[in-house]
């Protein structure tokens, strides 16, 4: 069983940063991957970053690179992702997931989600 809780999102105006956070509690130690996906009304989630368990494998979506990243502190069970100089189509509800084996570790396990506005 996996269980996930994403928080830090929020307003924010165009150009400014959040940090969003994942906390992923695992019953068995079996982690596998977590990413980072983002839904606006009508359609699909889309994927927007992934790291690997052990972190050494990271990527993120063309049209956030060089403006997101993703990171993780193993000791906490935490994922980021870091958003800096944010666009109003950034807005929209931003899911963590793990474990799965889709891209981006889709098909996983998902969290219920945090809010990001950009005005």
């Amino acid at each position: 069983h996996v269980q996930l809780v994403e928080s830090g999102g929020g307003p924010v105006q165009a150009g400014g940063s959040l940090r969003l956070s994942c906390v992923v509690l695992r019953v068995s130690d079996s982690k596998k991957c977590t990413g980072w996906f983002r839904q606006v009304p009508g359609k699909d989630r889309e994927g927007i970053a992934y790291i690997s368990a052990d972190g050494g494998q990271r990527y993120t979506a063309d049209f956030v690179e060089g403006r997101f990243t993703i990171s993780q502190d193993s000791a906490k069970n935490t994922v980021y992702l870091q958003m800096n100089s944010l666009e109003p189509n950034d807005s929209g509800t931003y899911y963590c997931v793990a474990d799965g084996a889709g891209s981006y570790c889709g098909g996983g396990h998902w969290g219920q989600g945090t809010q990001v506005t950009v005005s």
